[in-house]
């Protein structure tokens, strides 16, 4: 069995190799020596792949006419379910339908940690990018040496910025009646809800009427529905990293321009 994606040129003519849980078996052609198989999952081809080694050392899948770094990504690229054509239109109409909406609002918030984090940074653009809240938060807690080592805001940093309560009539003011976009809605909004209990000193209902004044849409899913690769494990389109760094504002315009992206 094979378990790396680099040395191909010393691989057999038949190979089992392992991606999400599920083998795949490599098959070469018996009238080629070139670094080209196709793939078999329990007795289904599913198309050719090639090895790039000597030109950009990517793996080009023949079917889908596209190129992956990594073997893994290649083959979850032919797994791709009859309905991908359709699902990677509907992701595309919905990116179509966000940016055309003026009401759009893009958020992200850096955080003291993953798990019952509080704001350390919050970030808000319009559907153009253009900035409207860009604000160090003093989160009123310790921040995990981890989540500096990302985004590099420590509590020192925040000592004098504002409390989340002091932004709050701005951030009200911006979001309400918006169609707020982030990437992992759920978590964002997590940390809002987090916030709001601990201003209203608890109140839950306050806190959920406030976050109803705007509606939520998570990027997360329909990009990786565009994307399309496959994950047998869970028999869903497998995450995909927005990439860019650990800034709140940065990031609200990284997924922009991935639902630019998308919208095409």
């Amino acid at each position: 069995m094979v378990t790396a994606d680099f040395g191909v040129e010393d691989w057999g003519h038949c190979l089992e190799y392992v991606v999400d849980g599920t083998p795949v078996e490599l098959v070469r052609p018996c009238d080629t020596e070139r670094p080209t198989w196709v793939a078999y999952e329990n007795t289904r081809c599913l198309g050719t792949l090639h090895a790039l080694i000597d030109t950009r050392g990517t793996w080009h899948v023949q079917t889908a006419n596209e190129e992956h770094v990594r073997l893994d990504d290649a083959v979850r690229a032919l797994r791709r379910p009859p309905t991908w054509s359709q699902d990677r239109d509907r992701a595309r109409q919905w990116a179509r339908d966000c940016l055309n909406d003026p009401r759009l609002l893009i958020i992200d918030i850096q955080t003291t940690g993953l798990h019952n984090a509080w704001a350390v940074q919050i970030g808000l653009t319009d559907r153009h990018g253009t900035a409207l809240v860009d604000e160090l938060v003093h989160p009123r807690a310790e921040v995990e040496p981890a989540a500096v080592a990302l985004h590099g805001i420590s509590a020192g940093r925040t000592t004098t910025s504002p409390t989340f309560s002091m932004l709050l009539p701005e951030l009200t003011g911006f979001m309400a009646g918006r169609r707020c976009l982030s990437y992992n809605a759920a978590f964002d909004r997590g940390v809002l809800e987090r916030e709001l209990r601990r201003h209203y000193k608890n109140d839950r209902l306050q806190a959920e009427a406030w976050l109803q004044k705007c509606t939520w849409e998570d990027a997360m899913r329909p990009y990786a529905a565009w994307k399309g690769l496959w994950s047998a494990r869970y028999r869903s389109y497998r995450y995909q990293p927005l990439g860019g760094v650990y800034k709140a504002v940065a990031n609200c315009r990284r997924l922009l321009s991935t639902m630019q992206h998308i919208s095409h």
